[in-house]
């Protein structure tokens, strides 16, 4: 008895977009707040999104993008502060 529909490519493809968005909503996120955190998060979901083939891969690119901005800011701030955290 199966109680859930086969998996299709249209369902692989929007798993895809949603992974692209989340990738970009993460990494800006993750400009302000726990950028050691979702920074690789953003990045790995970026990775994943353009690797299983998004229909939003410039959206994809940009969630790479902040989740590397993610972690260069992270190294700037440690760098300025000599701490592994930041504050205003």
């Amino acid at each position: 008895m199966q109680l859930t529909a086969p998996a299709t490519g249209r369902t692989g493809t929007r798993d895809a977009d949603g992974m692209a968005v989340a990738s970009f909503i993460l990494g800006l996120l993750g400009l302000l707040v726990l950028n050691l955190f979702l920074g690789p998060v953003a990045i790995t979901l970026a990775g994943v999104a353009l690797w299983r083939g998004t229909t939003r891969p410039g959206r994809a690119w940009l969630g790479l993008g902040l989740g590397v901005a993610d972690l260069l800011v992270l190294l700037a701030f440690m760098q300025a502060d000599n701490t592994v955290s930041w504050s205003f």
